[in-house]
């Protein structure tokens, strides 16, 4: 992985297996479920037909950062103890991760002495690297779902994104401005991750993404469904864009070294059986998940001697490991890197939808020529309802009033 992904290790504590679990219940309840899998959505591969989508709705837009997707439960600890407001990272293999240190005030509080609970967030975690050398590890918040026990799913993109802004991100920043000291205490800074509307593709192009690459990672765009609520798991209004060359799977890796027959010199060393050559190079056999504990053989990866030798440097077990993989020239798939953060493979439902991205690639250049027309429906479905909305007015005022209207505020006041 590159520079920029942390290690989550180094960041939390990991929880135990029976806390785990009781979180992942406390989540659960959280957001109104009995699954107990990782809670946090999930885009599906950008390809043509996506461009017609995001003239028929609206999107907002987002750099795609090569960090670590986590989701933060504020969860509840102690009250009488020191640790009154306990934070968990929620990793994509549904691990939680005690990070210590974090504090969350509420508003209009200048004491900043108050914390929020029952909040859960949606981010990426990223090691921002400047120009002088300096490193600042930070999360990236990009959704909100549940705000102080309040369930935001069923809202729109930006007043989720509003509810986090003004109720949490504004007092956290308050708190840092009012006591900067205390900035090197905290593991990471916390952020609201820059969105642009969807029509401003070029300038992400142009400006955005030259800056952010500086300090970090890209690999491509992210585009969010301003108007639909947030959904766990597959979500069909999230879209992920890469670079048509940077399209990839991630597939569950494993090896198949020769068996030989034992020559002379084995028979002489005492070996008559057929043994494993573990000194070859394997066949490297790739693997999609068609359920929980249940994979179909998809390819085989091509690696060249030299990768290999790359591959045994790097000191990690290879074997039944989740491995990430692109499409080369000659329609091989070939080796990018080893994804530890994964603990599945991709689902061969997710497998179809890239290589359909894959197969109907939409480049750069593609999507700075579609922006004017996303642009033109865009502000064409502003002016509309902003018709819409003057023409309620303009119905409420010419309406009469309600026979009973006094009735019913005397009765609603003696109540």
């Amino acid at each position: 992985m590159s520079n920029s992904v942390p290690d989550l290790d180094a960041v939390g504590i990991k929880a135990e297996p029976d806390l785990a679990d009781q979180f992942r219940r406390e989540v659960a309840t959280l957001l109104g479920r009995n699954n107990l899998n990782f809670p946090g959505a999930q885009p599906v591969s950008f390809s043509n037909k996506h461009l017609l989508e995001l003239q028929r709705q609206d999107y907002y837009v987002c750099e795609k950062t090569d960090g670590i997707r986590c989701l933060m439960y504020f969860a509840r600890g102690d009250p009488d103890s020191e640790t009154p407001e306990i934070h968990y990272l929620i990793d994509r293999k549904n691990d939680y991760r005690y990070v210590p240190g974090l504090h969350f005030p509420l508003p209009n509080d200048d004491s900043f002495q108050s914390y929020h609970v029952d909040t859960l967030v949606d981010g990426e975690l990223v090691n921002d690297t400047y120009e002088d050398g300096t490193q600042q590890l930070k999360f990236l918040v990009f959704d909100c779902l549940v705000l102080d026990g309040q369930s935001l799913m069923h809202r729109t993109l930006d007043k989720r994104l509003a509810y986090f802004k003004e109720k949490v991100l504004k007092p956290y920043n308050a708190l840092y401005q009012r006591f900067p000291e205390e900035k090197q205490h905290r593991v990471f800074a916390v952020e609201d991750k820059s969105t642009q509307f969807s029509y401003g593709i070029e300038m992400m192009f142009r400006e955005i993404i030259p800056k952010v690459k500086k300090i970090h990672g890209n690999d491509g765009l992210i585009f969010t469904c301003r108007s639909t609520p947030y959904r766990i798991g597959t979500d069909e209004h999230i879209l992920k864009w890469k670079p048509p060359a940077e399209n990839t799977i991630d597939f569950r890796m494993r090896l198949e070294f020769p068996v030989l027959e034992p020559d002379t010199d084995d028979e002489a060393d005492g070996i008559s059986e057929p043994y494993t050559d573990y000194d070859a190079m394997p066949i490297f056999h790739l693997f999609v998940m068609l359920n929980s504990n249940e994979y179909r053989h998809f390819a085989e990866m091509f690696v060249t001697p030299s990768e290999w030798e790359e591959l045994k440097a790097l000191g990690l077990p290879l074997d039944d490991t989740i491995v990430e993989c692109f499409k080369d020239e000659h329609d091989r798939w070939r080796y990018h890197r080893l994804r530890d953060d994964k603990a599945d493979a991709n689902h061969i439902s997710t497998v179809e939808k890239v290589l359909e991205s894959i197969q109907d690639r939409v480049t750069e250049e593609d999507l700075i020529r579609a922006a004017p027309a996303i642009k033109a429906a865009w502000k064409k479905r502003q002016a509309q309802m902003a018709s819409e909305d003057e023409e309620r007015k303009r119905r409420a005022r010419q309406a009469p009033p309600h026979a009973n209207g006094n009735g019913v505020k005397r009765k609603f006041e003696d109540s």
